[in-house]
């Protein structure tokens, strides 16, 4: 077997058998294929596909590519959250401590930045000494002790997709289903959770455009759980603007402890709690949606998730004073407001360019040896429906090189598109896909 004629083959639309992928697969992981073959296949799959058999053989073989967790001598049920990606997207920051802080397990392996959206984990490692990268040993000793951990794929989980993940975001061949699927469920079910949930963003600001994009994805992501005997559902949210208001690495763990002290932004706790409270139920700690967004509700009031949140940046060797003291997160030097240069509503915000500005502006990488400059970032203050006035804030650019910030604020100037006439505010939830189908989601 040659990767050559792997390559030629899925060039040329055709199927890929479950020995070839675990080939290439293995291959690529050992160091035996090099870069320049493997992009060449992950762009014959971006514009060919995979059938739902190849998509399940990918995601098996980038699973057992490293260790499978065993979860069974934790007590409980053990459930995981993840996002598809998205802009401004700290939800796991919020869900992780605080479903954990009403007795649900969350074992949370997260990714980096991909594309024009950001990482939990580069998030996480704006806070001066976390550490994601922690051995098995220690990811299982944290759940047991304190029932939380977020880390990144070690070098014992799923190292396929650690790889390919870096790869695809520099080539170009993100936005595809089986690639996404197969990502992000080759991790997932390394971590030995029982049960997901799945944010599956959709909109300008997301790998999936269109919903039925989007819900082609998370029929995907579900019945591949359902392959692997774990429970799974997904709700289909909006990214046609940025979730909250701060984009980029510290600016967004502050929103994101500001949440769990009750200060929501508009927007971000709709996505938030709905996750959660799924998390609860198929934690069987809830037995509907209204009692577990009131447990959710009593662990924000109590500082229980607030507390769980300090205990997690403890234990994975962050600084927990960075709750009380912002100061001491990275901060950027200069400070730049965007002004709105007319009167009238927001009729869209171009989310894609508010993200890859946000990248290049060094929030996020442009090359694999890019490296993140955790301190930069935007505050989005209107959001689609707000009235602007000529004058008004639109943003504030944080950056550390002024040439790149000023350009940075044209870009959001840019990004936004204000006319006559008010605008209904974005639906931030928009359906319900399970086992038994696609429900509209009524707030």
């Amino acid at each position: 077997m040659q990767m050559y004629e792997i390559i030629s083959k899925k060039r040329d639309k055709k199927r890929l058998s479950g020995e070839e992928i675990e080939y290439f697969v293995s291959g690529y992981t050992k160091g035996t294929i090099p870069d320049y073959q493997m992009s060449a296949l992950l762009m014959a799959i971006f514009l060919n596909g995979m059938d739902t058999e190849e998509t399940f053989n990918l995601t098996s073989s980038m699973m057992r590519s490293g260790e499978v967790v065993d979860l069974g001598s934790i007590p409980g049920a053990k459930v995981d959250k993840h996002s598809t990606g998205g802009v401004g997207d700290k939800v796991s920051l919020i869900l992780a401590p605080l479903v954990s802080s009403c007795g649900v397990t969350v074992p949370m392996i997260s990714g980096r930045g991909l594309g024009h959206t950001g990482g939990t984990l580069d998030k996480l490692e704006s806070v001066p000494g976390f550490k994601t990268n922690l051995s098995l040993k220690k990811f299982l000793k944290n759940l047991s002790d304190i029932g939380l951990c977020m880390i990144g794929q070690t070098k014992e989980i799923a190292p396929a997709d650690r790889k390919l993940y870096a790869l695809r975001d520099v080539i170009g061949t993100v936005n595809s289903i089986p690639l996404i699927a197969s990502s992000i469920m080759s991790k997932k079910l390394s971590e030995g959770a029982d049960a997901l949930v799945f944010d599956v963003k959709v909109g300008n600001g997301a790998f999936m455009q269109k919903e039925d994009e989007a819900i082609l994805l998370a029929k995907n992501l579900i019945q591949i759980a359902k392959k692997f005997k774990r429970k799974a559902l997904a709700l289909i949210t909006d990214m046609n603007e940025p979730l909250g208001e701060a984009v980029g690495n510290s600016i967004e763990v502050i929103e994101a402890i500001q949440a769990l002290k009750g200060k929501w932004p508009e927007g971000l706790m709709k996505v938030t709690f709905p996750l959660g409270a799924y998390m609860l139920i198929l934690g069987r700690k809830a037995k509907n949606l209204k009692v577990a967004k009131e447990k959710l509700e009593e662990a924000i009031k109590s500082g229980k998730a607030l507390d769980k949140f300090k205990q997690m940046l403890k234990r994975q060797g962050g600084n927990p004073k960075v709750v009380d003291d912002y100061r001491l997160l990275p901060w950027a030097k200069h400070k730049i407001t965007v002004e709105s240069d007319q009167t009238g509503y927001v009729k869209s915000i171009n989310t894609f360019k508010i993200g890859l500005s946000a990248q290049r502006l060094g929030a996020g990488r442009e090359r694999l040896d890019s490296k993140i400059d955790s301190g930069v970032g935007f505050l989005i203050k209107k959001k689609v429906g707000d009235r602007v006035k000529k004058g008004e804030n639109l943003a504030v650019v944080f950056c550390n090189d002024l040439k790149k910030g000023k350009w940075a604020k044209q870009e959001i100037k840019r990004a936004y598109q204000i006319g006559r006439g008010t605008t209904k505010k974005l639906k931030k939830i928009l359906y319900l896909v399970d086992e038994r189908g696609i429900k509209n989601w009524e707030d």
